[in-house]
């Protein structure tokens, strides 16, 4: 193995035993700079002059001091929004791009699925770019012979792969990079939003594939613009805004940070116009509710002091509890118990219409529950004012999967103008108009059991969800006619 160190513009190689370092790769203060020309002509002038002094144009950081390092197994997202720098750092530790100062350091051998093409000769065929990428890899013709054709098999398009890849889609060629790239035998893979492309079954072998690799100790480093896979496949993650790293951390905790980031490009939000209807006054709301609320006692409240909060700084969270159906603290319940959510905000700035929810993630950080008070049609009050503390109960039958849980809680706010035009909007015209306020990452833990006894069985489902339906038994006899049975809710 060999580390390849870039320090500005040099590139040296070292031995490096492969037990050396539990660090894969590090960027230390890496940056790149291009220089950009309003005029071609002050290109060319830049070019003959630079050197006595002359300069035309100006300077321009796609990226500026990132810092970062990844262990053995590891596997870490670069997030942003569109040019940020997620790409052009990517192509920096590959090799592709030459930083203009920092150090980028790489133990072993790297694998990249980067743009649609890259790294492919599109008059070769697929076979002959498998042995071509293998080449490069520093990978010998006797170690290849035992692993093309785990790779042509994992690519499945049949007799293609002996055609010229300029002829192939865009799905096929997706197929093959990606067979390529994690076939064969990388210590650190870079992949930039290759895994949004294909149906459903290659994504499922992907996903499935980079969890192979990482049991086997192969570092990954993800580009994409999808959170769920962020949170489900990444312990890690870099938030990149104009170049520069504005947070390094736990992968939840970013993707909140990269959604706040994103509205305020399009938060029109800060001076709220207050409509002249008013049909629900925080007062009157409270007055009216307040009699039939329900609040835990003290002792049922989870300590927050440790927990992350992410927020624009309009409210902050001041309790939550997780409590049975009767109001007490519970932490572990059967499946199809009944569960009580209780939390609470307060205000640091106006808002409309308060939008309030929970999600809860399994031990794989897979989303299996999401539900605010837009979904669930909830009577809410409008138009509150600095200083109001607000309050949110939900109840919820955990008809999930047996095990651990941690759950998030989150408030919006939306302006009373969208709120009223909410179902006649799309879904993404309309969460597009949600202002994120605050959320409380990784709360919990609580544990679903079996149940003790029940009918017809203990175990209510298989799956992580409980999805209401019915079956239906029939018996056809020789005449074939039939007989209904029994009908099970």
């Amino acid at each position: 193995m060999t580390e390849i160190v870039t320090n500005r513009n040099m590139m040296t190689s070292t031995p490096v035993s492969k037990n050396h370092s539990n660090i894969v790769v590090s960027l230390t203060g890496v940056g790149k700079q291009y220089q950009l020309f309003d005029d071609p002509r002050d290109r060319l002038k830049h070019m003959l002059l630079w050197r006595f002094g002359k300069s035309y144009g100006h300077t321009f950081w796609a990226v500026q001091n990132i810092n970062f390092e990844l262990r053995r197994g590891e596997m870490l997202a670069l997030i942003g929004k569109n040019g940020s720098g997620k790409s052009t750092i990517l192509q920096m530790i590959a090799g592709t791009l030459t930083p203009t100062e920092g150090t980028i350091s790489c133990l072993g051998r790297i694998g990249a699925l980067l743009e649609l093409g890259s790294g492919f000769n599109p008059d070769y065929t697929g076979r002959e770019n498998i042995q071509l990428n293998a080449s490069i890899l520093g990978i010998s013709s006797d170690e290849l012979r035992g692993k093309i054709d785990s790779i042509i098999e994992f690519a499945d398009i049949g007799d293609y792969i002996d055609q010229p890849v300029k002829f192939y889609s865009s799905g096929m060629f997706v197929r093959l990079a990606f067979a390529v790239t994690t076939g064969l035998d990388a210590d650190l893979l870079l992949i930039d939003e290759a895994l949004a492309v294909g149906d459903v079954f290659f994504r499922q072998k992907c996903y499935q594939r980079l969890a192979e690799l990482r049991e086997r100790g192969v570092s990954i480093i993800l580009v994409t613009h999808s959170m769920g896979d962020v949170e489900q496949f990444c312990e890690r993650a870099v938030l990149l805004d104009h170049g520069e790293e504005v947070f390094q951390g736990p992968s939840p905790e970013a993707v909140k940070r990269y959604l706040l980031l994103e509205q305020q490009e399009h938060l029109v939000y800060n001076n709220l116009n207050f409509s002249q209807e008013r049909p629900i006054q925080s007062a009157e709301f409270g007055d009216v509710h307040e009699s039939a609320a329900f609040w835990p006692a003290s002792e049922a409240f989870l300590d927050i002091s440790h927990v992350t909060e992410v927020s624009n700084g309009w409210a902050r969270c001041t309790g939550v509890a997780l409590c049975d159906e009767r109001g007490e603290p519970c932490r572990v319940f059967e499946q199809g118990q009944i569960a009580s959510f209780f939390y609470e905000f307060e205000l640091s700035h106006a808002i409309e219409v308060p939008i309030a929810g929970l999600r809860f993630q399994n031990d794989k950080a897979i989303t299996i529950h999401g539900k605010t008070t837009l979904e669930y049609g909830s009577d809410i009050p409008t138009f509150l004012q600095e200083g109001t503390k607000i309050r949110f109960h939900n109840v919820i039958h955990m008809d999930i999967a047996t095990g651990e849980y941690t759950f998030d809680v989150g408030l919006s706010t939306i302006s009373y103008a969208d709120y009223q035009q909410r179902q006649l909007l799309s879904h993404p015209d309309l969460y597009a108009r949600l202002v994120r306020v605050c959320n409380l990452v990784g709360l919990g833990p609580f544990m679903i059991i079996f149940r003790k006894h029940g009918i017809p069985v203990q175990l209510m489902h298989h799956g992580l969800v409980n999805l209401p339906g019915s079956s239906t038994v029939f018996v056809s006899n020789t005449s074939d006619r039939r007989e209904e049975l029994k009908t099970i809710d």
